[in-house]
């Protein structure tokens, strides 16, 4: 999915050119006049996206981030009513099939196109997975999987520089991106919670038994509870609507979507600004993918300490990012140990911290019945931040600093919005609506004082 994601920043590569004055034995045809001076294959070499048709490699851009927006509003409610896992292998059949697409496209209409269907598999599907990854294991382990799964797409954007650095035709690039799809159909599980959640218990106990066996526990008995608030198989499962009339649901909505918006428009808007570093492409590209991996780590450390929690570390790290941001307008753009590259590596490794925060928080704070609605919703609202981000980098045509400055106040923002959520560290997770909105959990999620004084 990074691979996909990050298509566009090489086969988009802009090389270095000039444009020969119209002689007598040139036309005014740019195609004919225009004389790339860097050997390098890419759509604008191919289809000669230079001066008025520059646009269309941004565009090219947005348009994947839109169909993972229309995917994540699609693929995020459907999934919590059919299933996570036959939405997961379907979102994954259509991206490997649309993926070729891209690298076959005999025009720019074709391979825009195609973009935008490769986005929105690649939005439903990172959805889902995330969320199977999640309910495969117990709420303890909610913060090592989740960060290990955003973590392999770090790892995926540096494998991808060095992908095509080896591999540059870019059709062939595209192709080689793609082919790592056809390795991932294997047999899946359904999640156990969205099958308990919906009244199915006996297969959830059978995938409970499954997962004990292969968990070295041998053939134990599992018997799980039955309760009225548990959904039957045949009930309309909660839908996107509950979002906006549950008055608990309605305010974390609306501030997780601004998060998800400001962690995506800083984290694709610095990843996009290494395609315009002057120098070796492929290796700025690679560093912005390593320079997340430490924030793994950190995020590890300080969500599951009882002094910073989710929330606090998620605010602090997103307003680090914003501050990193501002700083890059004080110092030189490069040749001094802090300059204006390292500042924006570290507000990048900063909001990669944020981000992945942002999805274990969000699924802890959102019920079983609707959490793919939710996470659906919030990353909706993220793509529209992925969407606006490959121009974010135009705006230096008004002021060098001007992207920085956009960075800074939508990080600053955020994390100041993202302290008005609750606390979930230590908190269990709620299955069913009636679970949320009931009096013995909202008395569990108040901080720690109160819950001293209840008992």
């Amino acid at each position: 999915m990074a691979c996909q994601t990050m298509l566009i920043i090489l086969v988009g590569a802009v090389p270095e050119y000039h444009i020969e004055p119209v002689t007598g034995d040139l036309d005014d045809d740019i195609t004919q006049r225009v004389k790339f001076t860097e050997d390098i294959s890419s759509i604008v070499t191919e289809w000669y996206l230079i001066k008025h048709e520059a646009y269309k490699v941004n565009l090219a851009g947005s348009l994947f981030f839109a169909g993972v927006l229309i995917g994540n509003v699609l693929f995020g409610p459907l999934s919590d009513k059919i299933g996570r896992k036959p939405v997961f292998l379907t979102g994954l059949f259509f991206e490997v099939l649309f993926g070729y697409g891209t690298a076959l496209a005999p025009s720019y209409v074709v391979f825009a196109v195609s973009r935008l269907l490769v986005g929105m598999m690649n939005g439903g599907m990172a959805l889902v997975c995330f969320v199977l990854t999640q309910e495969y294991v117990g709420k303890s382990y909610w913060a090592m999987t989740g960060t290990l799964t955003n973590m392999t797409f770090a790892v995926g954007i540096a494998l991808f520089a060095a992908l095509g650095y080896y591999v540059q035709p870019w059709r062939n690039l595209a192709t080689a991106a793609n082919c790592p799809g056809l390795l991932l159909f294997l047999t899946l599980p359904e999640s156990p919670r969205w099958l308990y959640s919906r009244g199915q218990t006996e297969k959830a106990e059978d995938i409970l038994k499954d997962f004990a066996v292969r968990n070295g526990k041998g053939r134990i008995p599992v018997k799980l509870r039955r309760t009225v608030s548990t959904c039957s198989p045949d009930a309309s499962s909660p839908g996107v609507f509950q979002l906006i009339t549950h008055p608990i649901l309605r305010w974390r909505t609306v501030v997780l979507m601004y998060v998800w918006y400001s962690c995506s428009l800083v984290y694709y808007g610095l990843t996009l600004i290494a395609s315009e570093d002057k120098g070796n492409r492929y290796l700025s590209v690679a560093m912005y993918g390593l320079v997340e991996l430490p924030a793994y780590p950190l995020c590890m450390y300080f969500i599951n300490k009882q002094w910073a929690g989710r929330r606090k570390s998620m605010a602090n790290f997103l307003t680090f990012a914003g501050v990193s941001c501002l700083l890059t307008m004080f110092v030189p753009v490069s040749g001094t140990l802090i300059s204006a590259t390292s500042l924006a590596l570290l507000g990048k490794l900063m909001v990669s911290a944020a981000f992945n925060i942002a999805y274990v928080y969000t699924s802890e704070l959102y019920p079983t019945v609707i959490r793919n609605a939710g996470l659906g919703v919030c990353s909706m609202s993220c793509r529209v931040g992925g969407i606006l981000a490959p121009f974010v980098p135009s705006m230096k045509s008004l002021h060098t600093s001007m992207p920085f400055m956009v960075f800074c106040l939508s990080g600053i923002s955020a994390g100041c919005l993202g302290l008005l959520l609750p606390e979930t560290l230590n908190k269990p997770a709620a299955e069913t609506l009636d679970e949320l909105s009931s009096p013995t959990y909202q008395r569990i999620l108040q901080p720690q004082v109160n819950m001293k004084h209840e008992f």
